[in-house]
């Protein structure tokens, strides 16, 4: 197992690149899909880095050195794929509520396509027939995730066609002539119970009979990784067991050999990444003492958004006696990363490191307030790097027009 970094290590990256700064270990990185490519050995499984929870180039880069493929949302995650130099067969598009011509720009650079709405399965089919092979995303009815905003198969999203139109999309698919390679589906994230997954499946061996080309059949992700200290994670080893069984089945009942394809993200690099920040103040009110820092929602945005937990510790003082604290940004609003956490105790200037930082992260940061985002770090065999400067005043400046 890939050792986490220690403090000792983030306290010194930060006093050499500063803080904010998020910083990410790519040894993590290899061995979270190390992990996916032994659970599903028994399989032919195809692992597609679901770049959307974190694109920076250089981690695109090194994924893609670790031979997994590449799963985008919108048309510039894809041109990034391209120029980290995945291959464009290598690529899968899967976009919601985009303007046709993105899907036009993605079947000119050659990449998989994955639609999800019958319009524009309809559009794609009269303009170009079967001479692009499509995927077409199902939505499968199934309510699954850590929570509403995070679920993405229940009968009230936006994502996917509805099991239930699949006559329509029998219709659309004779009228045009399409060809359809694959089916998916993607329930959410964070989902524990690896029962939803074979749920899932099973209905989707039973929209493969429909589709006479189907070379796959792609199960989406959400595997679940561990927030807190004895946080449950999906058990993949026994998933890929049982999914195994299912595809065995499934073959010898239809006669049909399929891939599956899954699209790891959080899973990849949440646990590889670090966010880093400085304590600004201490202050006591007559119920709370704030641990206020040098960051806010503006840098990480998930506990705010999503309620989401991120065990942080006081790396400046770890072995210091334990206190309670409301950590807080220097955001001028409601900013609140942790109520009540226990936390070595807290002096200005200390480090505060906030772990599971990998996904979601630097990713859904913003400049709301002026404030300037952070520094990315990559740490690889031990040496720590820059891949992505801190912002400057000038930054904030850059596409505004001055007359």
């Amino acid at each position: 197992m890939a050792e986490i970094l220690s403090p000792a290590q983030l306290k010194s990256i930060a006093d050499e690149f500063g803080t904010p700064v998020y910083i990410y270990h790519a040894e993590r990185i290899a061995e979270q899909y190390g992990k996916l490519k032994s659970a599903f050995q028994k399989t032919d499984a195809r692992f597609f880095y679901a770049c959307k929870s974190l694109t920076n180039v250089n981690i695109l880069k090194y994924i893609n050195s670790r031979g997994a493929s590449l799963d985008c949302v919108s048309i510039h995650e894809v041109r990034l794929g391209l120029l980290a130099g995945f291959k464009a067969s290598d690529i899968l598009f899967t976009p919601n509520c985009v303007d046709f011509d993105e899907i036009l720009q993605a079947k000119e650079l050659g990449v998989h396509l994955n639609i999800d709405n019958i319009s524009i399965l309809e559009q794609f089919g009269n303009k170009f027939g079967g001479l692009y092979s499509v995927c077409i995303r199902l939505n499968p009815h199934i309510m699954a995730g850590g929570n509403f905003k995070i679920s993405t198969g229940h009968v009230d999203s936006k994502f996917g066609i509805s099991i239930h139109q699949m006559r329509h999309i029998e219709r659309v698919v004779k009228t045009t002539g399409l060809n359809v390679e694959g089916i998916h589906m993607h329930t959410g994230s964070e989902i524990k119970d690896v029962q939803v997954f074979l749920e899932g499946l099973e209905v989707m061996f039973s929209m493969a009979t429909h589709f006479p080309n189907l070379k796959y059949i792609d199960l989406g992700s959400g595997f679940k990784v561990p927030y807190q200290p004895g946080d449950p994670e999906t058990e993949v080893d026994g998933l890929g067991e049982k999914v195994a069984a299912a595809f065995e089945t499934f073959e010898k009942e239809s006669g049909k050999k399929l891939q599956v394809w899954f699209e790891p993200g959080k899973y990849l690099v949440s646990q590889a990444g670090y966010f880093v920040v400085k304590a600004n103040v201490i202050k006591q009110t007559p119920a709370t003492v704030f641990a206020g820092v040098n960051s806010g929602f503006n840098h990480l945005i998930r506990p705010m958004m999503y309620e989401a937990y991120h065990h942080i510790e006081n790396i400046s003082n770890n072995a210091g006696p334990e206190r309670i604290y409301t950590v807080v940004g220097n955001i001028c609003e409601t900013d609140t990363f942790a109520w009540d956490r226990k936390i070595t105790e807290v002096r200005e200037g200390d480090y505060l490191v906030f772990y599971n930082a990998g996904a979601y992260g630097f990713e859904m940061s913003s400049n709301f307030n002026s404030r300037l985002k952070p520094a990315e770090v990559l740490v690889e065999n031990g040496e720590p790097r820059l891949i992505r400067k801190a912002d400057v005043f000038e930054d904030l400046l850059r596409n505004q027009v001055f007359e």
